[in-house]
Protein backbone atom coordinates (compact mmCIF):
# COMPACT_ATOMS: atom_id res chain seq x y z
CA UNK A 1 0.00 0.00 0.00
CA UNK A 2 1.06 3.39 -0.88
CA UNK A 3 1.24 6.37 1.84
CA UNK A 4 -1.74 7.65 0.04
CA UNK A 5 -3.43 4.48 0.41
CA UNK A 6 -2.71 4.29 4.06
CA UNK A 7 -3.69 8.06 5.22
CA UNK A 8 -6.90 7.27 3.22
CA UNK A 9 -7.64 3.86 4.83
CA UNK A 10 -7.00 5.60 8.12
CA UNK A 11 -9.72 8.37 7.98
CA UNK A 12 -11.81 5.96 6.04
CA UNK A 13 -11.67 4.02 9.32
CA UNK A 14 -12.12 6.98 11.92
CA UNK A 15 -14.62 8.51 10.01
CA UNK A 16 -16.67 5.43 9.64
CA UNK A 17 -15.95 5.45 13.39
CA UNK A 18 -18.16 8.94 13.93
CA UNK A 19 -20.27 7.83 11.52
CA UNK A 20 -21.31 4.40 13.42
CA UNK A 21 -21.74 5.94 15.81
CA UNK A 22 -24.49 9.15 14.66
CA UNK A 23 -26.25 6.80 12.82
CA UNK A 24 -26.62 3.35 14.75
CA UNK A 25 -29.11 2.27 17.17
CA UNK A 26 -27.24 1.26 19.72
CA UNK A 27 -28.65 -2.27 20.19
CA UNK A 28 -25.16 -3.45 18.90
CA UNK A 29 -21.59 -2.17 19.37
CA UNK A 30 -19.72 -2.00 15.88
CA UNK A 31 -16.64 -1.22 15.95
CA UNK A 32 -14.31 -0.19 12.29
CA UNK A 33 -10.85 -2.47 12.40
CA UNK A 34 -9.82 -1.35 9.34
CA UNK A 35 -10.08 -0.05 6.06
CA UNK A 36 -8.55 -1.61 2.45
CA UNK A 37 -8.38 0.77 -0.52
CA UNK A 38 -8.01 -0.22 -3.76
CA UNK A 39 -4.97 1.35 -6.22
CA UNK A 40 -7.06 3.48 -8.23
CA UNK A 41 -9.02 4.85 -4.34
CA UNK A 42 -12.29 3.83 -6.56
CA UNK A 43 -13.35 1.04 -4.02
CA UNK A 44 -12.99 0.75 -0.21
CA UNK A 45 -13.54 -2.20 2.38
CA UNK A 46 -14.29 -1.15 5.84
CA UNK A 47 -13.36 -4.10 8.04
CA UNK A 48 -16.13 -4.19 11.21
CA UNK A 49 -16.70 -6.60 14.57
CA UNK A 50 -20.17 -6.24 15.87
CA UNK A 51 -21.06 -7.19 19.37
CA UNK A 52 -23.25 -8.88 20.48
CA UNK A 53 -22.37 -11.77 17.92
CA UNK A 54 -26.33 -12.39 17.37
CA UNK A 55 -26.85 -9.11 15.84
CA UNK A 56 -23.72 -9.46 13.13
CA UNK A 57 -26.22 -10.58 10.42
CA UNK A 58 -28.85 -7.41 11.10
CA UNK A 59 -26.07 -5.05 11.73
CA UNK A 60 -24.51 -5.81 8.53
CA UNK A 61 -27.55 -5.61 6.70
CA UNK A 62 -28.14 -1.77 8.40
CA UNK A 63 -24.53 -0.74 7.58
CA UNK A 64 -24.92 -2.11 3.80
CA UNK A 65 -28.58 0.19 3.42
CA UNK A 66 -26.25 3.09 4.65
CA UNK A 67 -23.32 2.86 2.29
CA UNK A 68 -24.57 5.93 0.45
CA UNK A 69 -25.33 7.91 3.64
CA UNK A 70 -22.01 6.85 4.81
CA UNK A 71 -20.31 8.14 1.23
CA UNK A 72 -21.81 11.74 1.34
CA UNK A 73 -20.76 12.13 5.07
CA UNK A 74 -17.04 10.95 3.97
CA UNK A 75 -17.48 13.68 0.89
CA UNK A 76 -18.80 16.40 3.12
CA UNK A 77 -15.51 16.02 5.98
CA UNK A 78 -12.64 14.94 3.82
CA UNK A 79 -11.42 16.57 0.22
CA UNK A 80 -10.09 14.37 -2.05
CA UNK A 81 -10.81 13.81 -5.90
CA UNK A 82 -11.93 10.86 -6.17
CA UNK A 83 -14.81 9.74 -3.39
CA UNK A 84 -14.53 5.75 -3.16
CA UNK A 85 -17.58 3.32 -3.03
CA UNK A 86 -17.63 1.68 0.22
CA UNK A 87 -18.63 -1.89 1.47
CA UNK A 88 -19.02 -3.04 4.82
CA UNK A 89 -18.07 -6.76 5.83
CA UNK A 90 -16.86 -8.55 9.09
CA UNK A 91 -13.58 -8.98 9.96
CA UNK A 92 -12.60 -12.54 10.74
CA UNK A 93 -9.50 -12.18 11.72
CA UNK A 94 -10.58 -11.40 15.56
CA UNK A 95 -13.38 -14.57 15.81
CA UNK A 96 -10.26 -16.85 14.70
CA UNK A 97 -7.70 -15.65 17.16
CA UNK A 98 -10.37 -15.86 19.94
CA UNK A 99 -10.71 -19.92 18.86
CA UNK A 100 -7.55 -20.82 18.06
CA UNK A 101 -6.56 -19.16 21.85
CA UNK A 102 -9.79 -21.00 22.94
CA UNK A 103 -7.76 -24.40 21.55
CA UNK A 104 -4.39 -23.63 22.75
CA UNK A 105 -5.98 -23.34 26.93
CA UNK A 106 -7.57 -26.66 26.34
Amino acid sequence: MTLRQDKISSTIKKLAGEFINLESDRESMITPIGANISKDLKNATIYVTIFPENKEEESLEFLKRKRSDFREFFKNQIKIKTIPYFDFEIDTGEKNRQRIEELSAK
